[in-house]
């Protein structure tokens, strides 16, 4: 349900997770450039009765973290400029480690969407060997609503 606009021609990439209780295809796209790494990772859920997106992207934001055994985290709430989103969105920044021991700094954000087609949960990231802010909200300034 949204345009992405990314540094470079992404890779694209699949794989099934599990999710409130189901198992479900996470999509991703991502690409290397200027010493970063850029991702989007998106997963759809059909509507149920009592969905909560919250908890869902908690767990996804915690499942991150824990990947790159991060510290030093600051949040603060976000949105895609545009885009309707339900509850709040978060954007991250913290400092951790690659699988390789390599310090890393994770800008990141998480948010909720819905259409016709259903939930939408989507997740941004930018990994880079230090923080570059600037380079973090250039990327995620262009999520938009699809046209």
């Amino acid at each position: 349900p949204l345009r992405i606009l990314l540094p470079c021609k992404p890779d694209r990439a699949e794989r099934e997770v599990t999710m409130g209780g189901r198992q479900l295809p996470l999509r991703m796209l991502g690409c290397d450039a200027d010493g970063a790494t850029f991702a989007v990772s998106h997963v759809q859920l059909p509507f149920a009765a009592g969905l909560d997106a919250a908890p869902l992207l908690a767990g996804w934001k915690a499942a991150v973290l824990a990947h790159v055994q991060a510290h030093a985290e600051v949040e603060q709430a976000w949105a895609p400029s545009g885009v309707g989103i339900l509850g709040a969105g978060l954007h991250l920044r913290a400092e951790g480690r690659r699988a390789d021991g390599a310090a890393v700094a994770v800008h990141a954000v998480w948010f909720a969407t819905a259409d016709a087609a259903g939930l939408h949960l989507v997740h941004g990231v930018v990994f880079a060997p230090q923080a570059r802010a600037e380079v973090a909200e250039s990327f995620f300034s262009g999520f938009a609503p699809a046209p």
